[in-house]
């Protein structure tokens, strides 16, 4: 085959072979290896800490220190070489990865994990640094924006047997007493007179619902009284 015009590869193995490939320095990849566990393990103790996400945060970001160490090794080894750069555009194409996101907080934290990964595996140690420590504060400041927020809405479930004082129209007086808004979301009568109703309430402070459980409390010492986070219902 004839040779292209001079210094230009005539063909793709050619310029393949003539990117070559650059020796991942190993120091540097202890280093990156070393900050993706440390800082991916202290975003996971801000998740765990600061999250707003209602299903089991610890378990979930068990999986951070993985993620961004996995991330850190690809791009490390991947920008050495032009052959496995394009390599891993097939390999993506075909491995599909799926998680079962339930809240889009944890979306956001799988971002945040894989961006590190990304900057750590190129190198950029002081950048990835600052960007985590002013990601740091800012979960941190969204923490007690939310915790000074006025007003808490929450899922109040109330369980127990009907009876004259049981009933939910007094549960219901019992509840917007105390609270600013109350809505039954959803209300069971069984066939032995159980009942099962659940409300969406807000509350400006917790002490009005410690106030509410107490009185709902005198109405029979058998009812089981849950409640559940449910910031941003509105």
């Amino acid at each position: 085959m004839a040779n292209g015009i001079a210094g230009v590869p005539a063909t793709f193995e050619e310029f393949l072979t003539s990117a070559g490939s650059v020796q991942v320095d190993l120091q540097s990849l202890v280093i990156a290896l070393l900050l993706a566990t440390l800082l991916s393990f202290l975003l996971a103790r801000l998740y765990v800490k600061y999250g707003t996400s209602l299903s089991n945060r610890k378990r979930f970001a068990d999986n951070f220190v993985l993620i961004t160490v996995a991330t850190t090794l690809v791009i490390t080894i991947v920008k050495s070489s032009l052959a496995l750069s394009l390599g891993l555009v097939g390999a993506l194409s075909i491995v599909r990865f799926r998680a079962a996101i339930k809240e889009p907080e944890e979306l956001t934290f799988l971002f945040l994990t894989i961006a590190m990964g990304l900057g750590l595996g190129a190198n950029q140690f002081s950048i990835t640094i600052v960007s985590f420590l002013i990601m740091s504060v800012i979960i941190w400041g969204r923490h007690f924006y939310h915790k000074k927020d006025e007003n808490q809405n929450l899922y109040l479930s109330v369980v127990g047997q009907a009876s004259s004082h049981v009933t939910l129209d007094n549960i219901k007086k019992i509840l917007e007493k105390h609270c600013t808004a109350v809505q039954l979301r959803r209300f069971d009568h069984t066939a032995d007179d159980g009942i099962d109703a659940t409300f969406l309430i807000d509350v400006s402070a917790y002490a009005s619902l410690e106030r509410a459980l107490n009185d709902l409390k005198k109405l029979s010492k058998n009812l089981t009284i849950t409640y559940m986070d449910k910031i941003g219902v509105h």
